[in-house]
């Protein structure tokens, strides 16, 4: 008898380690799709044709001499960097044209063109984005 009594409690402890670890996997799993469900709600936008989409670069709220300069007396950006590019535009022969810039750079676009998207899209509330055509695009910053 005194062999039975020394194999319960080794498995009853066997059993208990058993059961605390599918309780760490559930917990595991719950946070798990907490996580996939927070990604799915930040739209994945992909710009089509010769469309670029751009972050913008933001001001800098204080000047070297020290003066605030509020959000209505500040210009409008015209630096940003890209974050996703397009296929390309459609030739005469229907063959797609390589894009000039790649999602990385830094480019310098005109200053009242592209579309703004509006707040909240991709997620980033306190963010700027623009979708822009290629030819709104002046240079690549290096």
């Amino acid at each position: 008898m005194p062999a039975k009594t020394a194999k319960a409690p080794a498995k009853k402890a066997r059993t208990a380690k058993l059961v605390k670890t599918a309780k760490e996997a559930k917990t595991a799993k719950t946070a798990k799709l907490v996580k996939t469900t927070k990604k799915a709600k930040t739209a994945k936008l992909i710009p089509l044709g010769d469309r670029i989409l751009v972050k913008q670069v933001r001001q800098d709220e204080v000047r070297a001499s020290g003066l605030v300069i509020p959000d209505t007396a500040r210009e409008k950006p015209q630096i940003g960097e890209v974050l996703a590019v397009g296929p390309g535009r459609l030739d005469d022969n229907g063959k797609r044209m390589p894009m000039d810039v790649k999602a990385g750079n830094r480019v310098l676009y005109a200053k009242y063109t592209g579309q703004e998207v509006p707040r909240g899209v991709l997620g980033a509330e306190d963010e700027e984005f623009l979708v822009l055509k290629e030819s709104d695009i002046l240079a690549r910053l290096g």
